[in-house]
């Protein structure tokens, strides 16, 4: 919501200097976002007076003149055929920025055909504030040298912006705004009355509400003969600071009371209509062209605004282009109703369409305001327009204003620790515009209608702490918990904290990314269910919810890629959504490294690779405790990981906890990204969580020192045996004294069979107790050679 200073001591009768306007906003809860101040941008130029004009003795087209400014009397040359004597004119100083040409002007005088100029006389282009460039700036009028240009041309008038709140529709206009500020004594509030005016004939329009729930009471009214054309200037240049452009003062009236008094109102010609005029719901075939150029179809629940020859609006949301008023029309029918605000909101959510009307209506405008509104802009049009007013006509009935609530004075204290007068919360109630019934006790107030959001004692304490200042509280220290502060954190949290750090102190970046990816992507990644369809996305390519972490960080990569980043590492902690059901969504971990094989002086530097990868895994699933050597390696179950280079980790055949190694280069493709990718991604939910609770105490140091042996098997194995299947028979042939078995070769070609392979291990027997005799080494290679054989492993000879 955007209004101006002068805008708002329209009802604010303050000479508060803006940044105490400013302040006065945040602590009433008027959250500012920005201010545009005019004045600030002109800060440099003043206004100077041309004392004396020569003509330059070697260019026809420039003059010397002699002018009077802030510094004193300068010399400036200047090539505007407009400039003369006694002339009022725009200085800009030596150093001084010029926006309408980008440029700075050098900070000491220069020399223009061999004559010194000190400074510049600027048109109105130059400085921003119009597009006439023909000459300088003539300033009609007397004012005084070296007076701010700003105030001089009336260009400083500053524009806040500041957040509304969906409960607060009453900010949605300047008056509101001002009843706020002036209840926390920044000045007298000043609604100004609207007299009503009186009507000539009757109103020749017939009107009728035919649901009065979604549109309790519909009011209207014609005036003849106006002669429309452009608005004032005092409201152009207020719309325009507000960002509506002008267009003529038909329009302009039911634009400017929206920011004025959060009252929308509806202008049409009226002899576009054609017979009664009616709020109905939507009916079969309901179609209209909008005022936008787009055709929109009512549905059955939607509020409608129909003449006989059918729809000519949607009610709240916007009017037709077919009985828009125009710089033609004669005679007008002013429209001024209340909307059911949850009807209004899914009429625009269905059809899209976003207008100022729709902002105010679907948050709940003041239900009292529609005569008011009506009366006012009859006065605003036959003020500049003419014209002969009808009578007002009225269909339905106004809502009743909202409930009484009952409000309890101890809550204040009790609630806020802030102890204050009787009195001071009476006046704060009365100017916010509540009415005070005092039963004793309990206070019973009757809320404005332009506040429908006060339900309970809680909410009137809430609106005096607000006005009183929430500086007002008092500051105290919660009790410190017994024992200390301990910081709580469930197993998954943990988890994930974990594995962030884990991840973070091997090179890797954390991202943040959507949870949503085009439906592609999904495609490509296993999901694009149409349960998992977004219903209103914020992109159209961020329509599906996302099954997998690793499109986004692929794309994250690419980007950084395409600026020559060098060992892209990223990684993500978030949820991914396999289906719609309470337990499809996971929480889970995944990193990319996009692998480039950097120059190294030792000539020892390699790419990334796979079994990087896996390390990175095992890692990640040791800080976690998960023991990745009681996991099983396995292929792939999803098409995005390339066949023959990547793997699955499972606890069990169908429990998979990790896939990992390197994404299919289709997929790659498909995404336009360049290169190899190589990623994991863990499934942190399937990870069994441990029985008792972790303790950060570290095991006792089990020191052995008895020597360790170590023997080497070579096994013959069907060719689709992994080789970590092989291992972990090895490993479980004597659990007590086999401490770890590691592959380091894997063979195939001559001396193998076909369809077969050969995979050598090394097994590291740990004694404890005592040495170990040949025959009880000998006995533990018996056993490992027997484990290896009842997978379908031979000893190789």
């Amino acid at each position: 919501m955007k209004f101006t200073v002068s805008w708002l001591q329209d009802h604010l009768q303050t000479k508060a200097s803006l940044d105490e306007i400013l302040d006065s906003m945040t602590k009433a809860g008027l959250e500012v976002e920005s201010v545009e101040d005019p004045a600030a941008e002109l800060s440099e130029f003043t206004v100077g007076h041309v004392v004396e004009v020569h003509k330059h003795p070697d260019a026809d087209k420039l003059n010397i003149c002699t002018v009077a400014t802030k510094d004193g009397e300068l010399q400036i040359v200047c090539g505007a055929p407009n400039v003369h004597e006694d002339m009022w004119v725009a200085y800009a100083p030596l150093g001084a920025y010029i926006p309408g040409h980008d440029m700075t002007l050098d900070k000491k005088a220069r020399k223009i055909r061999g004559i010194e100029s000190h400074g510049m006389l600027c048109s109105s282009k130059e400085l921003g504030l119009g597009e006439d460039h023909d000459g300088i700036m003539d300033l009609k009028g007397q004012y005084k040298v070296g007076e701010p240009l700003a105030a001089a041309v009336g260009h400083d008038d500053p524009v806040i912006d500041f957040e509304v709140t969906p409960n607060r529709p009453d900010w949605l206009g300047v008056l509101g705004i001002a009843r706020d500020l002036a209840a926390t004594g920044l000045g007298r509030f000043d609604p100004m009355a609207v007299k009503s005016v009186v009507g000539g004939f009757p109103c020749p329009v017939e009107i009728a509400t035919e649901n009065t729930e979604a549109c309790p009471v519909f009011f209207g009214r014609v005036i003849r003969g106006v002669k429309n054309g452009p608005s004032p200037d005092w409201m152009q240049a207020r719309l325009k600071a507000v960002g509506i452009n002008p267009k003529n003062m038909l329009v302009d009236v039911t634009n400017y009371l929206s920011i004025d008094r959060a009252r929308p109102l509806h202008a049409y010609d009226l002899v576009k209509l054609q017979g009664k005029v009616s709020a109905r719901l939507g009916r079969e075939g309901d179609r209209f062209m909008a005022l936008d150029d787009k055709e929109y179809e009512a549905s059955e629940d939607m509020c409608v605004i129909a003449d006989e020859s059918g729809m000519i609006g949607l009610g709240g949301v916007m009017g037709g282009k077919g009985t828009a008023v125009s710089e033609d029309t004669t005679d007008v029918f002013i429209e001024a109703a209340y909307f059911d605000p949850l009807r209004t909101a899914r009429t625009g959510r269905a059809t899209g369409i976003i207008s100022d009307a729709r902002y105010r209506f679907e948050r709940g405008i003041d239900t009292q305001s529609s005569l008011e509104g009506l009366e006012l802009a009859t006065q605003l049009i036959m003020d500049v327009c003419g014209g002969e007013a009808s009578e007002v006509t009225m269909a339905g009935a106004v809502p009743a204003n909202p409930a009484a609530v009952a409000f309890y004075p101890n809550d204040v204290k009790r609630l806020t620790g802030v102890e204050m007068k009787t009195s001071d919360m009476r006046k704060i109630l009365k100017d916010l515009g509540f009415t005070l019934e005092d039963t004793g006790e309990a206070w019973y107030m009757t809320p404005p209608s332009w506040r429908h959001d006060i339900e309970g004692s809680a909410d009137i304490v809430e609106e005096i702490i607000r006005v009183k200042g929430f500086d007002a509280l008092p500051l105290t220290s919660l009790p410190a918990p017994e024992g200390g502060v301990r910081q709580v954190l469930t197993e998954p949290q943990r988890r994930v904290r974990t594995c962030r750090r884990v991840l973070a102190a091997n090179g890797f970046l954390e991202t943040v990314t959507w949870s949503f990816v085009s439906e592609a992507e999904a495609k490509l990644f296993g999901g694009g269910e149409r349960e998992l369809q977004v219903a209103n996305p914020v992109a159209s390519e961020l329509g599906w919810m996302r099954p997998s972490i690793l499109p986004n960080l692929i794309k994250a990569a690419q980007r950084n890629a395409d600026f020559s980043q060098r060992d892209i590492r990223l990684f993500e902690a978030g949820p991914v959504y396999r289906g719609d059901g309470p337990k499809d969504q996971r929480r889970t971990i995944a990193g990319i490294v996009r692998p480039e094989t950097l120059r190294h002086w030792d000539g020892k530097a390699a790419a990334y690779d796979i079994y990087d990868a896996k390390a990175e895994v095992f890692q990640l699933l040791d800080a976690i405790g998960q023991q990745p050597d009681k996991l099983m390696v396995m292929e792939p179950t999803r098409a995005h990981w390339h066949p023959g280079r990547s793997a699955t980790l499972r606890l069990g055949p169908k429990n998979t906890i990790v896939h990992f190694g390197e994404i299919h280069p289709k997929v790659l493709k498909a995404l336009g990204v360049d290169g190899r990718i190589i990623g994991f991604e863990i499934n942190l939910d399937a990870v069994p969580l441990p029985r008792a609770a972790g303790v950060k105490t570290k095991p006792v140091l089990e020191k052995l020192d008895l020597t360790p042996i170590r023997r080497d098997f070579a096994f013959v194995v069907e060719e689709a045996m992994s080789a970590g299947e092989l291992a972990k028979a090895a490993a479980g042939a004597d659990k007590k004294l086999i401490s770890s078995v590691d592959v380091f070769d894997v063979y195939q070609g001559k001396g193998v069979e076909p369809g077969h392979k050969s995979v050598a291990i090394e097994v590291t027997i740990q004694p404890s107790d005592a040495t170990l005799t040949d025959e009880q080494i000998d006995a533990i290679a018996k056993k490992v050679i027997k484990s290896a054989e009842k997978i379908g492993g031979t000893l190789r000879g």
